[in-house]
């Protein structure tokens, strides 16, 4: 892909911040208020640093005409204490009311996992967002059918013997499987908890930081439902399901042709929490 790029001269001020900012250095300036140069601009990777740094708007990117460029009002950030507070008042709420989510603080939320970073900046990370009640069903049987036949597995009295010697952490979670079933069985769904709708967070199978981007993107998003008032939580045994499967079923089912990294269950609170909690002490290590 061709990079349009450009430093407009008779606006530039030559500040350098464009030089500072650039990760692959294609802006160049010999000297503290020099003239400055472009170099290796197929090198880019679009970022838009240089473009959202510049105080004049001089620099010139094809990627980011002016209509994709918006001036920060920094009065209208919340304070440290604000976001520190969101940080501590979020929970995995999962008491859900039937309620659906409305469709405009659905895309808020997207919207928001949208802007996470990625790594160099490929932004490859897509969402699927699923609020069809049937689709949702579906998720939790396949999450509920991969743990059974790992279960089946785990239970086998030929494989048995050899499992427990060479995974016997696996075991460990026979009781969680067996709940898990049980409970389905009976109707009650313990992988999604009644949550009207579903974001999944996937990204090409070959993406080597796809689950950290993946991940960055879960957690904006979090937060973000929590400032709207909407409760979520990871969908922990989903991702976990779909690790174990190597067909791609959930995948295929909801025509995604990445590979699923994260998950969020949301819905609509039946209360909030008055209080937030401490949690264990912070295992820091300051060098």
């Amino acid at each position: 892909m061709e990079v349009m790029l450009s430093v407009r001269a008779e606006s530039c001020i030559r500040c350098g911040k464009c030089v500072r900012v650039c990760p692959s250095k294609i802006f160049t300036q010999p000297a503290s208020g020099g003239e400055i140069g472009l170099q290796g601009i197929g090198s880019c990777i679009v970022c838009g640093h240089c473009v959202a740094v510049c105080p004049t708007g001089s620099v010139e990117h094809g990627d980011f005409p002016p209509q994709k460029v918006h001036p920060v009002d920094r009065e209208l950030l919340p304070s440290p204490e604000q976001v520190m507070l969101l940080c501590k008042a979020r929970r995995s709420n999962r008491a859900f009311t039937a309620k659906p989510v409305p469709e405009e603080t659905l895309d808020r939320i997207l919207e928001a996992a949208h802007r996470a970073p990625t790594a160099s900046n490929l932004q490859r990370v897509a969402f699927t967002l699923v609020t069809d009640p049937e689709k949702l069903h579906a998720i939790s049987a396949f999450t509920v059918g991969v743990f059974a036949s790992i279960l089946r597995k785990l239970e086998n009295p030929l494989l048995k013997p050899v499992l427990k010697r060479i995974a016997p952490q696996l075991y460990g979670y026979v009781p969680h499987f067996k709940r898990l079933i049980s409970e389905f069985d009976k109707g009650n769904d313990l992988i999604l908890r009644g949550a009207t709708a579903v974001i999944l967070i996937h990204t090409p199978s070959e993406s080597r930081f796809g689950c950290q981007d993946a991940n960055l993107a879960y957690q904006n998003g979090s937060l973000m439902a929590e400032s709207l008032g909407v409760a979520q939580f990871y969908t922990g045994f989903v991702c976990s399901a779909v690790e174990q499967d190597r067909n791609r079923r959930l995948a295929k089912m909801l025509g995604i042709s990445g590979k699923i990294r994260a998950g969020m269950a949301l819905g609509i609170p039946a209360f909030r929490y008055p209080n937030y909690i401490d949690r264990k002490d912070i295992n820091v290590t300051k060098l």
